[in-house]
């Protein structure tokens, strides 16, 4: 199956000048190594606060407001909250897998380490009140997957330290979205993270006919330059991004981990993965935006998940460096989190895209889902002296090139 992909940059802003574009972006000291990991790392607490402070009580429930688009297909309530945490500790798991230290940041993120572990505790305790649904409806099925990869994410500091009765309720939840039927599409891939995670708990209780089902098919739907099919069609959107390449990586790197070769199709899958984070980058125009383009655009940020993975494994391609990544990112969050509306009073996410526009959701959109958001942070899982947060400023793709500066021409792989 071949499919020509034609992309069009067209970020051009009326109300923003040559000189706009121009200013390289080192001038501005928002964005050198210190301040702009700062802002990462306080950008990442701003999201979390509310849903870990709220579920390690036991009050996510009762304190999470349950804003739906206005197409909601119900009210939500019965999935939302599993929504919520899953995606929220994915996003932040390899932050957290870092430990804590002495330092101002390490010693945060213990305090969200400790609340990280005490929600696990209450969202898998079935005689809590905050216990999630894992099986009513088929979105638990995605947020238990959300859950799974979090755990693979950061076994040393969310797995490791729980106590055996709450492995053992984990595990049990986990197993218990099993009898979700996942959809014909990126949805195989909800049940192979699963059973990924269970893999590295529970090795012997792992289904592996899942997990080799949902890697081959989407090795069958690859389309070519970087992306898969959603199934075995196209879909011009960012779930290249928010589910299909991050988790086939995750997984094939569970089975390696666990003395299942998978070398081979991991360095393929990986090569395709480094090509897409190359196609994310250049999306990035020179203001910070991005083209908003398929589903779930109250994702947000969330799009780049797969950019801040390959850059967190430190495998960007040789003509993107570290810094101007780093940079880019940084004007997506900032343009995105300080839009007027994002947050509530009591500072929970609302539905949107650039501040509240609940019309931009669709029927499975709810307060939970927008906490995918947190995706964009997986690049906080580098330490501080890592290239990455050291080097100097940089202006990204876009930017070069609408300020005339040379960059390198691109071309299919």
């Amino acid at each position: 199956m071949q499919i020509t992909l034609i992309c069009f940059f067209c970020f051009c802003s009326a109300g923003l000048s040559n000189h706009a574009f121009s200013q390289n972006i080192i001038e501005h000291a928002e964005y050198a190594p210190g301040p702009s990991r700062d802002y990462y790392v306080q950008t990442l607490v701003r999201i979390a606060d509310p849903v870990l402070t709220a579920l390690s009580t036991n009050e996510l429930k009762k304190l999470m407001p349950v804003e739906k688009s206005p197409g909601a297909w119900d009210d939500r309530t019965h999935v939302t909250y599993l929504e919520a945490f899953g995606r929220l500790l994915s996003g932040m798991a390899p932050w957290l897998e870092l430990g804590p230290d002495g330092s101002k940041e390490g010693l945060l993120r213990e305090k969200y380490i400790l609340l990280a572990r005490q929600s696990i505790d209450n969202a898998t305790n079935p005689e809590s009140p905050d216990f999630m649904n894992f099986t009513e409806d088929a979105q638990p099925l995605v947020d238990a997957a959300f859950l799974a990869q979090a755990l693979i994410r950061a076994p040393e500091q969310l797995w490791e330290p729980l106590d055996a009765r709450t492995k053992a309720n984990v595990l049990t939840a986990l197993k218990s979205s099993r009898k979700i039927n996942p959809y014909y599409s990126n949805w195989l891939l909800f049940t192979a993270m699963v059973e990924a995670a269970i893999l590295k708990f529970d090795s012997g209780a792992a289904d592996m006919v899942r997990i080799y089902y949902a890697l081959n098919k989407h090795m069958e739907w690859y389309l070519g330059d970087g992306m898969y099919g959603d199934g075995a069609e196209f879909h011009w959107d960012y779930y290249n991004s928010f589910v299909i390449q991050p988790m086939m990586l995750d997984i094939l790197r569970t089975m390696n981990d666990a003395d299942i070769n998978k070398e081979e199709e991991f360095k393929k899958v990986l090569g395709r993965a480094r090509r897409y984070a190359e196609i994310q980058e250049r999306l990035i125009s020179p203001e910070g935006t991005y083209p908003p383009i398929g589903r779930s655009l109250a994702y947000r940020f969330g799009a780049f998940q797969l950019l801040s993975q390959v850059a967190l494994w430190q495998e960007l391609p040789e003509n993107i460096s570290p810094a101007q990544v780093r940079s880019a990112l940084y004007a997506v969050i900032k343009n995105q989190a300080e839009a007027p509306g994002t947050f509530d009073e009591n500072g929970w996410l609302r539905i949107g895209l650039y501040g509240h526009q609940p019309n931009i959701g669709e029927g499975y959109i709810s307060t939970g889902s927008l906490y995918l958001c947190s995706e964009v942070f997986l690049v906080l899982g580098l330490p501080e002296n890592a290239s990455f947060w050291t080097d100097p400023a940089e202006d990204w793709t876009q930017k070069k090139i609408w300020s005339g500066t040379p960059i390198p021409i691109d071309h299919a792989r």
